[in-house]
């Protein structure tokens, strides 16, 4: 406590320009977590938040018991993954083609033209999809029409759609996730790649036996940051491509999206309160649990 007192004495400038910051996470992130209460509580809107029932776990179990939260935990567990594992590969695989182009205009086109798409909102590419795939004028079946087949209904298909989600979430996200490991080569010893071309490796032997090697503890870290968010899937991602389609609900019903619906349609609040408090619960134990058996491996590659 000495230590802290001398420190805002010698720096009170510093601790002051702190203070707005303070404020709107205490009163933007801190204060609204009283609601979480909801969650064990039997919400009536007479009583308001804090004279409602308790009713102990009821919410948690009513939504599990329903089957409800485990379709929408499996769902947003595996689109997670495949969309880990999809964006970060493809993101690794365009960095080390960029940085192997020797042609600077080039190299700089390129990098442009693929981070484009991070900048185009979620709301365009759904109306994108909608055009692409729509039954009646969509563009695909247009071109099936005019090869004389028949029009295929894909928004009445729920199994394609984890395949059409992650394609679409890739090729948004790799151009953006490219650059930190565009980065990340970058800062890597010229030399030794001069030396290595010397002694006669290929370039395939020089991005196996150098630039993994150089780039994995970003690899692992930018892996550390996607697990942790395991169970949160991206809202708007999930409400612009797929909408209020309910025959694919159980193919693309993420936590995040069953949370807004459940909110808007007037259901209990009790459930969609434990809902997201689950989803926090869960998050935390994984990022703990994951960084946990990276420490364990390489303490060097942990985040804490």
């Amino acid at each position: 406590m000495r230590n802290f007192t001398k420190d805002l004495k010698k720096n009170w400038a510093l601790w002051t320009m702190l203070i707005p910051a303070l404020l709107v996470t205490i009163v933007l992130a801190y204060i609204p977590m009283v609601g979480l209460i909801l969650a064990f509580k039997n919400y009536n809107f007479g009583k308001g938040v804090f004279g409602s029932d308790f009713n102990g776990i009821d919410n948690f179990k009513f939504l599990f018991s329903s089957g409800t939260g485990w379709l929408i935990t499996k769902n947003t567990v595996l689109y997670n993954v495949m969309n880990l594992i999809t964006s970060q590969a493809l993101a690794i695989v365009i960095a080390i083609f960029i940085t192997e182009l020797l042609h600077k205009t080039y190299k700089k086109l390129t990098q442009s033209i693929i981070f484009l798409p991070y900048f185009i909102s979620w709301v365009i590419v759904g109306i994108f999809v909608f055009a692409l795939f729509n039954y009646e004028t969509g563009m695909m079946n247009n071109l099936i029409k005019s090869a004389g087949g028949e029009p295929v209904n894909l928004y009445a298909k729920p199994s394609v759609w984890p395949f059409i989600i992650c394609a679409f979430n890739a090729w948004k996200w790799c151009g953006y996730n490219s650059v930190i490991y565009i980065a990340a080569i970058t800062g890597v010893d010229q030399e030794i790649y001069e030396a290595a071309a010397i002694d006669g490796a290929t370039i395939f032997q020089r991005i196996r036996h150098i630039t993994f090697p150089c780039i994995r503890p970003t690899v692992i870290t930018m892996l550390l940051l996607q697990v942790g968010r395991i169970l949160r899937g991206d809202f708007e991602m999930f409400y612009q491509i797929i909408g209020t389609n309910g025959q694919l609900y159980n193919a693309t019903d993420v936590i995040d999206t069953y949370v807004f619906r459940s909110l808007t349609s007037g259901a209990t609040l009790g459930m969609t309160t434990a809902a997201s408090f689950y989803q926090s619960i869960v998050c935390f134990v994984v990022i703990v649990l994951v960084n946990a058996i990276v420490k364990k491996i390489d303490e060097d590659y942990a985040l804490f």
